[in-house]
C-alpha cells in the first residue's frame, strides 16, 4: 500500500535433508537452535517494520514520525500503523524475537530470520522507483542474507534452516493501484499488466526456492477501492458510489489468477507448499460489519484529514502540516488513509497463524511452521547447487 496527496495518488502504497544431516559443530548449535523455524518476509507496508527509514525516501514512503507507533512501542518505528503489524504477531506465535528492519544498523545473526518489506514497494520495479525496495531489491537482499548464513553456519546447517523456514510475501497492492493515477492503461490491457505483476512474482518465488524456500505464505489484495484514501478520491469525483471500483478491478483480478499460478508452481516444484490468506474478503468484511468485530469506525481513518480523513496527511509530514487524530484508536479499523490498526492487524495474523480453509488455504501459517522437510530425499536438491549471488 503507498501514498496520496492532495487527493492525488501517487503510489498505494533450503537445501538439506535429514538422509545427511549430522550435527558437527558447537558453532552451528550456538547460532541455530533446532527448536526454531526462521522467517523472510517481502512485500509493501503491510509488513514493512520500518526499512524505509533507512534508505533515500520521501516522507509518502515513510512512517518514522508521531502518532505512528503509538499504541505498543510508544514511538515511531516506521510501521505505517500505530502499533504492530501482522509479522510481528506472528513471530510471536511462533516463538520468534521481532524480525527488524533488514536494513537497520547492527549485527544481525539471520538464524531468525529477515523482513525485507518496503513501504510503497510493488512487484514490477518501475512502481515508486527510487524510494522504495522493490521486490526484486527485496530479492537480492535475501541472497545476501543466504550467502552469509552458508559462511556463517556452514552448508549443511544453513541449507536445513532456509529448508525449514516460512517465507511470507504481500505485494501487489501498489502495483494496481499506481494504473489509475499512471495512465499505465494506456500501454496495458488489465490482462497485460496483470501477468506482468505475477511474472515478476513467480521469477521471485522460484528464486527463493532454487535457494531453499519451500514453505511460502501469501496475502492477497485487499478491497483497494474502499480505503479511505480512494472513498476520498471517489467523494471528489462526483460519484454517488462510495468504493472506488476501478481501484478494487485489478485487485479481484489478481486474488483470481494468484491460487492458479501457486498451483502451477506447486506441480512444478517439488516439496513447494504455500498458504494464501483471503485478505479481500477479511477485510470486507470487517468495513461491513464493524460492530461484529469490535470497531465502531470502518470508514473513516483514525489520523488524516479530508472526506474519511482520506488525505494522507496523518503526522503533518507529507506536505499537509494539518491532521486530525481520533480520541480512542481500538474503535478504528484504519490508522491513516490506507493502513489498518494494530488492532486488525492482530485480528488477521490470528487467521493467518490459525485459521480455517475459509479464509487461509490450502495450509495456515502455523501448520508450515510445524511441517517440518526433514524427510524430503537429497535427490530431490541435486539440481539446487549454491551458486554465487548474482
Amino acid at each position: 500500500m503507498a501514498s496520496f496527496s492532495n487527493f492525488q495518488m501517487i503510489h498505494f502504497l533450503l537445501i538439506f535433508s535429514s538422509c545427511v544431516f549430522i550435527p558437527t559443530s558447537s558453532q552451528s548449535h550456538s547460532h541455530q537452535p533446532h527448536n526454531h523455524v526462521a522467517f523472510f518476509i517481502f512485500g509493501d507496508s503491510l509488513l514493512d517494520p520500518g526499512n524505509n527509514n533507512y534508505i533515500n525516501a520521501t516522507t509518502l514512503n515513510q512512517a518514522n514520525f508521531t502518532p505512528y507507533g503509538e499504541t505498543f512501542f510508544k514511538y515511531p518505528t516506521g510501521r505505517f500503523s500505530d502499533g504492530r503489524l501482522i509479522p510481528d504477531f506472528i513471530s510471536e506465535y511462533a516463538n520468534l524475537p521481532l524480525i527488524p528492519p533488514y536494513l537497520q544498523p547492527g549485527d544481525h545473526e539471520f538464524t531468525y530470520g529477515a523482513n525485507f518489506a518496503s513501504g510503497g514497494a510493488g512487484a514490477l520495479d518501475e512502481i515508486n522507483q527510487g524510494t522504495v525496495v522493490n521486490l526484486n531489491t527485496q530479492l537480492r537482499y535475501f541472497k545476501k542474507v543466504e550467502k552469509h548464513l552458508r559462511q556463517k553456519l556452514g552448508d549443511e546447517e544453513s541449507k536445513k534452516l532456509l529448508l525449514d523456514a516460512v517465507y511470507f510475501i504481500s505485494i501487489g497492492g501498489n502495483d494496481y493501484i499506481s494504473p489509475l493515477f499512471r495512465n499505465y492503461s494506456v500501454f496495458y490491457s488489465h490482462k497485460q499488466y496483470l501477468d506482468m505483476v505475477m511474472g515478476n512474482l513467480t521469477v521471485v518465488i522460484e528464486d527463493i526456492y532454487q535457494k531453499g524456500g519451500r514453505k511460502f505464505g501469501f496475502v492477497n489484495i485487499g478491497p483497494l477501492g474502499c480505503l479511505p484514501a480512494m472513498k476520498a478520491i471517489k467523494l471528489q469525483q462526483g460519484s454517488s458510489d462510495e468504493c472506488l471500483e476501478e481501484a478494487t478491478v485489478l485487485a479481484k483480478l489478481h486474488n483470481t489468477v494468484l491460487p492458479e499460478v501457486l498451483k502451477g508452481l506447486e506441480s512444478k516444484l517439488k516439496g513447494f507448499k504455500y498458504s494464501i490468506f483471503d485478505f479481500y474478503t477479511t477485510a470486507k468484511e470487517r468495513m461491513d460489519n464493524p460492530s461484529k468485530y469490535g470497531f465502531k469506525e470502518a470508514k473513516i481513518a483514525c489520523c488524516g484529514s479530508g472526506p474519511y480523513r482520506g488525505l494522507y496527511s496523518c503526522g503533518g509530514m507529507r506536505g499537509t502540516t494539518e491532521y486530525e487524530l481520533c480520541s480512542n484508536v481500538s474503535e478504528y479499523m484504519f490508522f491513516d488513509s490506507f493502513h489498518p490498526t494494530e488492532r486488525v492487524y492482530q485480528q488477521l495474523a490470528e487467521l493467518v497463524w490459525s485459521g480455517s480453509h475459509n479464509v487461509i488455504k490450502p495450509y495456515n501459517l502455523k501448520q508450515l511452521f510445524e511441517h517440518s522437510e526433514e524427510g524430503i530425499p537429497c535427490s530431490q536438491f541435486e539440481h539446487l547447487p549454491y551458486t554465487m549471488n548474482k
